[in-house]
């Protein structure tokens, strides 16, 4: 359970907040309608000028959201119609999910598991016409990298391996591109690990593949245990949908790593992630949501859900007791757009699939707007990150002449 939350009896035994799935939920039941429409465009913005459309999904869909028993929301974002540019329209999706099986049954079985449930959230998500589709980081396993045990290490496996033939048949099924974040097992050097993103095509292909940026120290996330920061820069993968990429999970605190996406020209960029709620629940709307303001882009924002609990009890050397979990995954999914609006997020305890339509031509337009790359003075800030890397870097700093004065 998240311990920050429960201490103040908001966060119910499952995860919920006083029982509801989400923020918006909660304040929706609790507010009058008219104070609630108010509030919610404080909290989500304005797309274009009005509040985010409802797609209405196919009763399929709808169905397997009730057979399988998972979170299922649907919003569009639109633009501004444009006289020289058609509307650039693709449905994208994003996956949250908990973990099948307790951590003690075997891997295989517990892989095995994941496969079961996520197929008929893929398979809504298909019958939904979803053009994109991006799982959570990690998705083919529990995020044991707090245990700092070896053994997890099993579930590492190829770009090419079992994750990626099993979604390639459903990317190809679908039309549907999929990026598939998991444990990735190098075979050509000396198979070390990575944390890894594999980009799926919607012909079934591999189009390509992204390794995390920056590898977190902080609490119970002892990841460089596993693997260390990647080596694959900032690429963006143009797919027949649009230009995507991928900034895994800790990457989001770094305002440097959205940047060099977005000067590689992404227009939609996902964040994968697995975090807790004593650790992050407070920057998770806001941090998304900023880097697709000052970068003109999308952000789908992926979270798990859950609490998993080891058989080892472990400590992180920050004077905590010994202990068997992270902590709730909080999930709470969601979208982001250039202009600031947001999507409501996807249930903080159950698993989901939330979908949105969005029109690429908002990054231009947003572009244009506010003029970010035009006004940003990308040589000043290159001339001091280049003398910062400096060993005999000094840093400029103007002190008050009666400071030394005083202290002499």
């Amino acid at each position: 359970m998240d311990k920050s939350i429960s201490e103040n009896g908001e966060t119910a035994a499952d995860g919920s907040i006083r029982g509801y799935d989400s923020l918006h939920q909660l304040l929706s039941a609790n507010l009058k309608p008219e104070l609630y429409q108010e509030v919610s465009r404080l909290l989500l913005g304005s797309n274009c000028g009005r509040s985010l459309e409802q797609i209405v999904l196919p009763d399929s869909a709808k169905a397997l959201s009730s057979k399988h028993d998972f979170d299922l929301q649907a919003v569009s974002f639109s633009a501004d119609k444009e006289q020289m540019r058609k509307p650039r329209v693709v449905r994208v999706g994003l996956i949250q999910n908990s973990i099948a099986l307790p951590t003690t049954a075997p891997f295989s079985d517990q892989k095995r598991g994941i496969f079961e449930k996520l197929k008929p959230m893929i398979d809504a998500a298909g019958a939904a016409g979803v053009n994109i589709l991006c799982l959570q980081e990690a998705w083919t396993m529990p995020f044991a990298f707090c245990t700092r045990e070896k053994k997890w290490c099993e579930f590492a496996e190829p770009v090419n391996g079992e994750s990626t033939k099993f979604l390639q048949e459903l990317a190809k099924k679908y039309n549907m591109v999929i990026v598939s974040p998991i444990l990735e097992r190098d075979m050509d050097h000396g198979e070390v690990i990575w944390n890894t993103a594999v980009i799926i095509g919607n012909n079934g292909n591999i189009i390509g593949k992204h390794r995390k940026n920056h590898i977190p120290r902080v609490g119970d996330f002892n990841e460089s245990t596993y693997y260390m920061e990647g080596d694959t820069g900032h690429p963006v993968f143009e797919t027949v949908f649009g230009k995507i990429a991928v900034n895994i999970c800790y990457g989001r605190h770094h305002p440097l790593n959205w940047l060099a996406f977005g000067l590689n020209g992404a227009e939609i960029v996902f964040n994968p992630s697995a975090t807790v709620g004593e650790l992050s629940e407070p920057m998770w709307p806001v941090e998304a949501r900023n880097a697709a303001i000052a970068n003109s882009y999308f952000v789908g924002s992926i979270n798990r859900v859950g609490t998993e609990v080891f058989p080892n009890a472990f400590t992180s050397g920050d004077g905590k007791p010994q202990h068997n979990d992270f902590g709730h995954f909080y999930g709470s999914s969601y979208f982001s757009a250039p202009d600031a609006s947001c999507t409501p997020s996807l249930s903080r305890c159950r698993d989901g699939l939330m979908i949105s339509d969005m029109d690429l031509n908002l990054c231009r337009q947003y572009k244009d707007k506010w003029g970010f790359r035009m006004t940003a003075r990308y040589e000043v800030y290159a001339d001091l990150l280049g003398e910062y890397i400096k060993p005999d870097f000094k840093p400029q700093v103007v002190s008050d002449p009666m400071l030394h004065k005083n202290s002499s």
